[in-house]
This record gives C-alpha cells, structure tokens and sequence, in this order.
C-alpha cells in the first residue's frame, strides 16, 4: 500500500488544529486527532478540542470518542486511527492525522513494540503504589525492575513511571527490553508537517488560551470530571489545567492562583513537547512560527508535490 497521510505535528497552541482544518478544505480531507487528551469526551474545553463549526467543514475522527474513566494507550489509538484512515480512503479523503502526543504519532509512523496487554488489576495497583510511595520512592521501585528506564525518567515523570512498572510486573520483562524489539510501521507514505513557534510567542499563545478556556467553562468541566472519582490512574484527572483547576475547588488555592499554575504547567509541557520533536521527530517540513493562513501558498504547493510523487 502506498497511499498518502499528512501529518501535522508541534506542541499545544502551535495552531495544529487550524492549520489540520485547512489542509483537509484544500485537499478534501479528514482530520484524525492525535492528541490524548482530545480523545475523551468529558475534556472539551480544557483540550481545545475542534468544535461545531470546524467539524461542520470536514469530518473529524476520533474527536471525544473515549470515555474518561476508559483510558487509551498508544497501541489502542493507533488500531483506531489506522481504522478512521481506512474510513477516510473509503470515502476517498485525504488522511489528516493531526496531534501533539509524540508517542502516537511514533507509534503510527514508526509502528510499536509488540508489549502485551497489561491487566487492569495490575494497571490500578501499579498506580495506587505510585499514589502511596510517591514519584521518588516509586522511581527506587522501578529501578529494582527495570534499572534502564528509571534511569532515565525523573520522579514527577508519573504516567512513564507507572507504565514501565506495570509492565515489568505484568510481563516479568523491562519495558527497555520490549522497547528494544521493532515494531510494524503502517504501510502509507507519510508527508508530516511540524509547526515549532518560538517559545515567546508559544507562551502568550498558551497564557491567552487557557484565559479563553475559563471564560468558555473550564471550571465547571473540571468539577464534572472531578465526579469521575479519584482513581489516580484515569489521565484525564491529570490532563493540563485538572489538577490546578480541582485544587481551587476544593478550596485549597485560589482562581487566580490556579489560573497561573494551570498556565505555567501547559508551557512546561509545551517545552517538553519541543525537545521531543527536536530530537525524536524527523519532519519533511518544519515550519519555525505560529499557524497563520499566510504560510498556507508554501505548504500547500509543497503538499501537492507530494501527492503527485509515487
């Protein structure tokens, strides 16, 4: 098969999303999310999933498909967007997969290890450990399993953490040993498109639209994904702006207050996300700004050189 899929790619508020949106109007394509977050449906605002009338312009895939209490891993969203490109061939759109969850996008384009399935009993006492030791002590944990993954992950990395004990524990094999087996990568040509702003202008975006994200009802998503219960293992309950936003409803920090620390933890991911692009994501073009329609003429005749090319 030798089929085209776009790939947009860059940290949180680069534009990802307008930019998906105009591709798929240009090209008559669908967009596909690549975003963790985006994919629960209890997280609208505070993800800035696409909303009516951008979905009313071209079909999207996988835009608030799970349920937060039924958390996706990066095989699972992959055999679901390997199933929204088949739809999308069949309708014969063009493929948009568009995201800023690095290990999604690898695990598409690149293909996974072939880890087994981690029990659910296993995934919730791992993190329910994690809840008890903490992130340092867990780390000492980890590293009696799994010595080269603790090695490189820090105490406040809980997600990783959490995986690579559950694994060793689940398999009785480290998760660097799995890493280490090469996966299958899916079977299409890929042309990806990364959008890496400077960090000043990436910051005032982040600030600006978490301050949009309040006025448009963060706050009371977060009080109704707070009734989702505190299973310490559900993402969303760590999802940007969540943790921040609970803290000032149970009255432990102020709004403002919660408002500065939700933004400031979005720039750091967005940092995060940045240094993993650089080194980790090779793109066919990178574009060094913000998503304007001007840079629309150059991308989109580098795009259609693309699509000739077989």
């Amino acid at each position: 098969m030798n089929s085209p899929v776009i790939v947009v790619a860059g940290p949180t508020a680069s534009g990802k999303s307008a930019f998906a949106l105009a591709l798929a109007r240009e090209f008559q394509g669908a967009v596909i999310n690549a975003d963790s977050m985006q994919l629960y449906k209890e997280l609208r605002v505070l993800t800035a999933r696409p909303g009516e009338a951008a979905m009313n312009q071209a079909p999207h895939f996988l835009y608030g498909t799970l349920s937060a209490a039924d958390p996706a891993s990066a095989g699972r969203w992959r055999g679901l967007a390997l199933q929204a490109i088949a739809e999308a061939r069949a309708a014969k759109l063009l493929p948009i997969v568009v995201g800023g969850t690095g290990l999604y996008l690898s695990a598409l384009m690149r293909g996974l290890s072939p880890i087994p399935p981690v029990p659910a009993a296993v995934r919730r006492a791992a993190a329910a450990l994690h809840a008890t030791l903490g992130g340092a002590k867990f780390r000492a944990e980890l590293m009696k399993r799994d010595p080269e993954t603790a090695e490189r992950l820090k105490p406040g990395d809980t997600q990783r953490l959490i995986r690579a004990y559950e694994v060793a524990e689940a398999t009785g094999r480290p998760l660097s040993a799995w890493q280490a087996e090469p996966g299958e990568a899916a079977p299409f040509r890929f042309f990806s498109v990364l959008l890496m702003p400077p960090k000043a202008a990436l910051d005032a975006a982040i600030d600006a639209r978490f301050l949009g994200m309040m006025q448009a009802g963060a706050l009371d998503e977060a009080r109704r994904i707070a009734a989702l219960g505190p299973d310490p293992a559900l993402p969303a309950l760590k999802a940007l702006g969540v943790p921040a936003l609970l803290a000032h409803l149970k009255g432990l920090i102020s709004r403002d207050k919660a408002v500065a620390a939700a933004q400031a933890a979005s720039r750091r991911y967005a940092k995060r996300q940045a240094t993993w692009f650089r080194h980790q994501f090779q793109a066919d073009l990178t574009i060094s700004a913000q998503y304007s329609e001007r840079l629309l003429p150059e991308i989109f005749a580098k795009i259609r050189r693309f699509l000739l090319t077989r």
